[in-house]
């Protein structure tokens, strides 16, 4: 038998625990072993009993609004207050070895918990470094391009920064939710990096700009769709992607497999791939690449290091369709991608 005690109880309001003895589905704060509504008194408190041995890990949460859910922000970082077992408390997923409890046969364990709001009144605040890698297509280029970045980070209800990116979440449906997306999108080339590409300019970096939404399955399985154009009309056109991932624990480790499809907008793929009339040679003819669809397969990785410290790993092959490596300028079928930070959140 679980006894679970609460810390801070609301004056009023319903309260859950729920009681996992699973990495995978702790993984997401879903699908829970057991789940009990927590009755007032004196404190709140509650049991939950004829268990099995083994090891759980338990999360109590405040239902504020009543929608008998943990209500998450579009990342899926939890948005009400709640506590977990082992005065455990991450700025970031959850992981369950941090959680985790044994219970023996027999045994009667109580579990004390404090309820607060992962965010507070300011949101979470990461900052640290990474350096992000690439290869590139273009013939006779560098095989591997390095850039360092800053691993600045901002974690809010409803407002997120993660690197290069952003995100505000306008609509919350629980398993479906919707929100507003930007990112900073870096210039393909310059014309200095291959032969081949003298005479044709440098291609620029934008901002982009639009919309996605995620789609939460059972299993742990997520799907997600967006679209961004270029807001700065330096580019013109956009990316569209539709992409299912899944997330798992093994030991500290929080393991995301991912499979995507990129559409490039025949405005984005002649841009980057492309051979105007005015730049053809009669080594490098004119080409148009048209619309096109690329195929990527990734893997993330986070690990906490400590209450404060994390490290963030993430890795992708795009595998580039027919009409992309036919053009002049191109003489790989792949570009692999990866990205390594450390972060600490304030």
């Amino acid at each position: 038998e679980v006894v679970i005690r609460i810390d801070n109880p609301p004056e009023s309001g319903i309260v859950t625990a729920m009681l996992f003895n699973s990495s995978s589905t702790f993984a997401g704060l879903r699908e829970p072993f057991r789940f009990i509504t927590l009755s007032f008194g004196d404190a709140i408190h509650g049991s939950i009993s004829d268990l099995p041995s083994g090891e759980y890990a338990l999360v109590v949460y405040f239902d504020e609004n009543g929608n008998g859910r943990l209500d998450k922000n579009f990342i899926g970082i939890p948005t009400e207050p709640l506590g977990f077992s082992n005065r455990y408390w991450p700025k970031g997923p959850p992981t369950f070895r941090r959680a985790a409890f044994s219970l023996e046969a027999g045994e009667t364990k109580a579990i004390d918990v404090k309820l607060q709001p992962i965010f507070g009144k300011l949101g979470l605040l990461g900052i640290g470094a990474g350096v992000i890698s690439q290869t590139s297509p273009y013939r006779d280029a560098d095989t591997w391009n390095f850039q360092p970045v800053p691993a600045i980070s901002y974690i809010g209800d409803r407002l997120q920064f993660l690197g290069l990116k952003a995100n505000y979440g306008i609509l919350d449906l629980g398993d479906f939710a919707l929100a507003v997306t930007a990112s900073y999108h870096f210039g393909a080339y310059n014309e200095k990096d291959s032969s081949y590409l003298g005479g044709m300019g440098d291609r620029d970096d934008t901002l982009m700009g639009g919309a996605a939404v995620h789609l939460q399955l059972s299993e742990g399985y997520k799907i997600s769709a967006g679209y961004e154009h270029d807001l700065l009309d330096r580019i013109g056109g956009g990316i569209g992607r539709f992409g299912l991932d899944k997330s798992f624990q093994k030991g500290l480790f929080t393991v995301t497999p991912k499979l995507a499809l990129n559409w490039l907008s025949p405005e984005l793929a002649r841009y980057e791939y492309g051979v105007s009339a005015d730049q053809s040679r009669s080594w490098r003819p004119a080409y148009d690449p048209g619309d096109a669809v690329e195929l990527e397969v990734g893997l993330n990785l986070f690990r906490e290091l400590s209450k404060d410290w994390r490290i963030i790993f993430a890795c992708s092959v795009i595998f580039l369709p027919s009409n992309i490596t036919d053009s002049p300028i191109v003489d790989r079928s792949q570009i692999f991608n990866s990205f390594l930070a450390i972060n600490r959140m304030f």
